[in-house]
């Protein structure tokens, strides 16, 4: 009696420990990936110091690729939130750290120098894993194109990676993001050379595309900032934050692209 009290005893305490019992026979159609966004990042350090950083500290990303050799770690599962945006905001989605996957690269991002900033460029085969992950990260995950943004996106007033160096073209080249028509923009930048918008034409803008900016009509420090962080995207050889001719055609021609 003593015996079977006992096995009883532990029977039940097997089914307590293994959790309770769930039916997976039915799968709900009304339902898509929590993934809305993929965010760049570069390091400002080198590969030791980066994974102490993303594996030790308050901080984390979802995947680190080194440059050479051009290696692809995944530090978390991406069914579980990392902590690489912090507070962020895009197209009207705050704390973006629930919603994105978060992608760390290892650049030394900028160093200042008597003769001005000089901004670390990224390995090439670095740049090729990237691309092969973010295709397979977008399939699996059913992202449209331009679901990759950059922390400078997100949060223009505090952060600039990937920085001015990093070659968004590639990735428009590989079908990843939309890609303003030069033509396009040539044009329409002579019609806005004789007229330039207002900068509450700018701010409106830059809001439509997915940017938190000011709408007080004023060019104050933080509407620079936004400004920048699109110019450091779509106009890199040019990055002062002034709401310029070409800087408008580039607005107006990816807000097109944006709405298809």
């Amino acid at each position: 009696m003593k015996f079977l009290s006992l096995v009883l005893f532990v029977l039940v305490l097997a089914g307590c420990s293994s959790g309770p019992r769930i039916d997976h026979s039915y799968t709900a159609v009304g339902q898509n990936s929590r993934v809305q966004y993929i965010v760049l990042h570069y390091t400002s350090t080198d590969l030791p110091h980066s994974l102490e950083l993303l594996t030790k500290e308050e901080v984390s990303a979802h995947y680190l690729i080194n440059a050479v050799p051009p290696t692809i770690y995944q530090l978390v599962d991406e069914n579980r939130r990392a902590w690489h945006a912090g507070v962020s905001e895009w197209q009207g989605r705050t704390w973006l750290n629930g919603t994105t996957i978060g992608i760390e690269m290892v650049n030394q991002g900028y160093f200042d120098t008597p003769n001005g900033r000089y901004w670390q460029p990224y390995a090439q085969p670095q740049i090729d894993a990237l691309i092969v992950l973010l295709k397979d990260i977008m399939q699996r995950h059913h992202l449209p194109p331009g679901s990759i943004i950059g922390h400078s996106d997100i949060a223009p007033q505090r952060k600039v990676d990937p920085g001015p160096m990093f070659p968004w073209k590639q990735l428009a080249d590989a079908g990843l993001m939309p890609w303003p028509n030069a033509e396009v923009v040539a044009r329409q930048q002579a019609v806005f050379s004789t007229s330039l918008p207002s900068v509450a034409w700018f701010q409106q803008q830059l809001a439509e595309q997915g940017y938190t900016v000011p709408s007080t009509g004023v060019l104050d420090e933080e509407t620079r900032n936004v400004i920048r962080a699109f110019q450091m995207k779509y106009r890199q050889a040019l990055y002062d934050g002034q709401p310029d001719a070409e800087t408008a055609a580039l607005l107006l021609e990816v807000n097109r692209l944006a709405k298809g």
